[in-house]
């Protein structure tokens, strides 16, 4: 008697492990993080332009800038120069992350790479060094700025310092570095016996007084319009008030402490945010740097 055996039918479902598909998977995975990092690094890229071309704008049109900004005592010079070299690198950085996600070229994302790292680990560095050498850094600044304020005009070539410092002084609300008495070593500020002592404009205290053009006004050419306020010490390039006029009472040591105690979380902040940012782009350009010659050779291979 012949028995006749039907087939079992499995109801559990079946996968179908199909190459192609999974390589076409991979494939949209690696187009989505090349279009991604290429549209990082473009925006990037015109962030630096921005940058360049507002620091050469500082260069070659000095006036316009100042009238534009309202104030006078920015030290441009210096800034200017730091800002078309920060530009410029930044765009170049950027142009190699452009390119190499687009074209997929692993020389230029390698490069891209390699120079995020570089980046990475100066910042690193930066930041360990100042935590740990804080007390070296500290009198090295205290000796910077006192050297600064002795040397104050006396130079007219070379006015960069004072000029930073006149910002500082007036960013900071302060006067001196440990208080306005340190403005008496200033050779070009020395008063006579018969006078008093003189500080610079930047120490001038407007909300004392409740008049904020006065200060505007003590950066301009139309320093005779305030009286005895601010007098011309020596040249025509100095802006000098009396030491008890209404000016700064705290030195910048102090303001500059408080100042990094109401702001370090910001900076954190900002210093982790940027740091993320670098490790991010770095693993997806050793990612895709990685992949690419992979993934096509096999998904060349199935077709």
């Amino acid at each position: 008697m012949d028995t006749c055996e039907e087939p079992i039918v499995s109801l559990a479902p079946t996968y179908s492990k199909d190459p192609q598909a999974k390589m076409s998977a991979q494939e949209s995975c690696l187009s989505l993080i090349k279009y991604f990092l290429f549209v990082f690094n473009l925006f990037f890229f015109v962030l630096g332009g921005l940058i360049f071309c507002f620091g050469t704008w500082i260069l070659i049109d000095k006036t316009s800038f100042v009238s534009f900004v309202g104030l006078s005592f920015v030290p441009l010079q210096t800034w200017s120069k730091v800002l078309a070299v920060s530009g410029v690198l930044t765009m170049a950085l950027a142009l190699l992350g452009c390119v190499g996600a687009l074209k997929e070229l692993r020389c230029l994302l390698g490069l891209y790479f390699g120079m995020l790292l570089l980046l990475f680990a100066t910042q690193i560095t930066l930041g360990i060094l100042i935590s740990t050498q804080r007390v070296r850094l500290e009198r090295r600044v205290q000796e910077l700025v006192l050297r600064t304020i002795q040397s104050y005009r006396t130079n007219p070539d070379e006015t960069a310092a004072e000029e930073s410092w006149d910002y500082a002084q007036f960013q900071l609300r302060c006067c001196g570095w440990q208080s306005p008495r340190d403005w008496n070593k200033a050779q070009m500020l020395k008063a006579n016996e018969s006078e008093e002592p003189f500080v610079p404009c930047s120490c001038y205290n407007s909300t004392a007084t409740n008049d904020s053009t006065v200060f505007d006004k003590l950066f301009f050419s139309q320093l005779s319009r305030l009286g005895p306020r601010a007098k011309l010490r020596q040249t025509a390039d100095i802006c000098a008030l009396p030491a008890k006029a209404h000016i700064y009472r705290e030195g910048c040591a102090q303001s500059l402490q408080k100042w990094l105690h109401n702001n370090i979380i910001s900076i954190v902040g900002i210093c982790l945010g940027v740091g993320l940012l670098e490790l991010g782009f770095m693993t997806l350009s050793i990612f895709l740097c990685r992949n690419l010659d992979h993934v096509y050779d096999r998904l060349a291979r199935y077709r």
